[in-house]
């Protein structure tokens, strides 16, 4: 007859199973019972729940600094009251005047919303500093005024704390430079204006190229100090400084360095024609710079103190998108997303002659 277990026997090891100076972790589970192997458990996952929430915590503390600094660069967007944007701090590299493309700019954003925010900086008041992104601002401002919809009295933009005033310029002028449409006057002049300010402390002109055009070449710098310099001499009679060409601003700079009598000479030919258009004018700039000691090109007799009409540019919706026009005395220039050369050719033709016929019989019954 066997021997009956008690409720705390233990089975305890031969003395084989031990070796000297240790207990196997085996022969301790043995020893373990049901109660320790549940506390010791219990024990477990809690320091692995700790250990999880600990990673969490210091993951959680990382992403928020990472948003502060995110923030404070201007790399998190946000909608900001249009009211509370303010173009006080920098001046301008914008034309002045209508600009022709901000209707396509408004029709962008009504159809597909805005794809790349404004940038500001804010403002010991509360409010922001406009530093890029003029031509959207503007865009929302007419939005809002022509429809009255609450959509557009918010606008995306990119909040960074306030920098350096060079740097802001330099911000400003950085997204700029890769604009197409941005001329070589309107680099020289903002440059002439930044060199104006007290606030900037710049002693000149090719201290403020040096300053707000770093991103940009060598070479085109010196374009841009030689437009500021033309601007110097003939912003006066000037009426279309933006539309004139590089090469043409940069030789006539040269020439009138050569022979300053040429300023008061190219002065009296713009003012003999105050209604001249931006051809003309660049007409007649052109008509000063004589090559290899040739005589300049005189300008046509038949214009000579005859005003022309200034061109008129529109905009035509179509349906592949935006049709660009621009029309001139005895020229029409389209623009459209379209190959033309793939239409088909008697189809053209009779698309523009009706179009002449149009024009002419409207021609007609104007001046008839």
């Amino acid at each position: 007859m066997s021997r009956k277990r008690r409720m705390f026997d233990i089975d305890m090891p031969t003395i084989e199973e031990i070796p000297v100076g240790k207990i196997p972790d085996k022969v301790l589970e043995k020893r373990r019972g049901p109660m320790a192997a549940a506390i010791s458990e219990n024990a477990d996952a809690l320091r692995d729940q700790q250990s999880t929430e600990d990673a969490i915590r210091v993951e959680n503390d990382r992403l928020a600094h990472e948003l502060v600094r995110l923030r404070a660069e201007g790399f998190v967007t946000e909608r900001i009251s249009l009211v509370d944007v303010l173009t006080e701090r920098l001046t301008r590299d914008r034309k002045p005047g209508p600009d022709p493309e901000l209707d396509e700019l408004k029709t962008s954003i009504q159809d597909i919303g805005l794809s790349n925010p404004i940038r500001v900086e804010r403002r010991t008041d509360g409010r922001y500093e406009l530093i890029q992104g003029m031509r959207r601002l503007s865009a929302y401002r007419a939005l809002l005024e022509e429809t009255g919809d609450e959509r557009y009295a918010t606008i995306p933009a990119g909040i960074s704390d306030p920098v350096d005033l060079d740097d802001s310029y330099r911000r400003m002028v950085d997204e700029n430079l890769i604009r197409k449409d941005i001329s070589f006057a309107e680099m020289g002049a903002l440059a002439r204006a930044y060199a104006e300010d007290p606030a900037n402390d710049c002693p000149n002109v090719d201290k403020a190229v040096s300053t707000l055009f770093k991103s940009a070449s060598y070479t085109k710098r010196s374009y841009i100090r030689a437009f500021a310099s033309l601007l110097d001499m003939l912003e006066a009679v000037l009426m279309h400084p933006n539309d004139i060409p590089r090469n043409v601003g940069v030789e006539l700079k040269r020439k009138l360095d050569a022979d300053p009598d040429l300023i008061r000479q190219v002065n009296t030919a713009l003012m003999r024609e105050p209604g001249r258009d931006s051809a003309r004018e660049i007409a007649i700039l052109r008509s000063f710079l004589a090559q290899d000691g040739e005589l300049a090109p005189k300008p046509r007799p038949d214009a000579i103190g005859k005003p022309r009409r200034a061109k008129t540019t529109f905009q035509v919706k179509g349906r592949a998108g935006i049709a660009k026009c621009s029309a001139s005395s005895g020229r029409l220039e389209l623009r459209y997303d379209l190959d033309f050369t793939r239409v088909d050719r008697a189809k053209l033709e009779l698309a523009i002659a009706t179009l002449i016929d149009d024009l002419r019989e409207e021609d007609d019954l104007t001046h008839g």
